[in-house]
């Protein structure tokens, strides 16, 4: 048998370690080259040549950090190949199949990035929403985790939320949306969602009650106050339960709320038009013909207003 020196052997360690050293450093090359060519051609929106260039760069080089966000991007890319309600077509639905498993993957992977990785788990969670996929009991878990890893993002409460809300089981919707406004108590969007799901629930005395609460938080904020007066218009205007005598009360608590709202930017145009509409309200309530004129009379001059504003920012002379 022939025999081969030590140093024989340890020069040809090196020489194949030399060879493989160099091939992948040429992979490596080569996928970050791929990775700019199909960053490119995901910007301009060119989603099936960027998922297959993006399927390239993953091929070559798996597992390099500068390269992960891959995973995200090719995922997207088969995401918006996916065309919802297109029923019965393996093809299609062959996408969102592989949009969902890179999505995965870049939640699994890129740890470096939180930014690409939390929306990795928000289209994770989109793909199984009503308009794809339809299956809330996989994303309730992914927004549970989300949760868990960033308690202080609100829009993750919002979706665990409408979830609870759409399966019925209104006790956990309301408790996670009551969660996201312990977590982000100065937060206006808290409190505009809360409200609105009060008002889906028809619960209008805890809608106000929400409102109420954001207006504490930003008292001096015009749009706060008109917020509350467009429910108060719709409680009014469109609950035809109420007595005239409740119709006329909602109407003048509406009225309130616009003139806080005027009171902080008197050329508040959409303000304007509620407070109009508020007064015709009221007008249609009133059984003294006197004042019912002189409310519809402020109500002309607050629409006449509103329109000088509207044609002033039309013609860029406005705030």
């Amino acid at each position: 048998m022939r025999k081969f020196s030590s140093l024989a052997v340890f020069s040809l360690v090196v020489g194949l370690s030399l060879v493989l050293t160099g091939c992948s450093q040429v992979r490596t090359l080569q996928a970050r080259l791929a990775f700019r060519e199909a960053n490119g051609l995901y910007q301009g929106q060119e989603w099936k040549e960027a998922a297959q260039k993006y399927e390239e760069v993953i091929a070559a080089n798996p597992t390099d950090p500068q390269l992960l966000t891959a995973y995200f991007f090719l995922g997207n890319s088969y995401d918006n190949m996916y065309r919802p309600g297109r029923s019965n077509d393996p093809a299609n639905d062959a996408l969102l199949t592989k949009a969902i498993e890179n999505y995965k993957l870049a939640a699994e992977r890129v740890r470096d990035n939180p930014q690409i990785r939390t929306l990795a788990l928000q289209y994770l969670v989109a793909a199984y929403g009503s308009d794809k996929l339809n299956d809330p009991s996989q994303a309730e878990p992914l927004l549970k985790q989300m949760i868990d890893e960033d308690p202080n993002e609100a829009a993750n409460y919002f979706l665990l939320s409408r979830i609870y809300e759409d399966a019925g089981d209104y006790e956990n919707a309301e408790a996670t949306l009551t969660k996201a406004r312990e977590v982000r108590a100065t937060d206006p969007v808290v409190y505009t969602t809360l409200a609105a799901y009060y008002d889906r629930q028809g619960d209008f005395d805890k809608l106000v009650e929400a409102l109420e609460a954001r207006v504490a938080q930003e008292p001096n904020n015009p749009e706060a106050h008109y917020t509350i007066a467009t429910y108060y218009f719709n409680k009014a205007s469109r609950d035809f339960s109420l007595t005239d005598a409740e119709k006329g009360k909602y109407a003048q608590a509406g009225i309130a709320a616009t003139d806080k709202a005027l009171g902080l930017n008197k050329d508040y145009m959409e303000a304007l038009v509620f407070k109009n509409l508020l007064l015709r309200v009221q007008a249609t309530v009133e059984r003294n013909v006197s004042r019912q004129q002189a409310l519809l009379k402020e109500a002309d001059q607050l629409r006449n207003r509103a329109e000088e504003i509207r044609k002033l920012k039309a013609a860029g002379l406005g705030k």
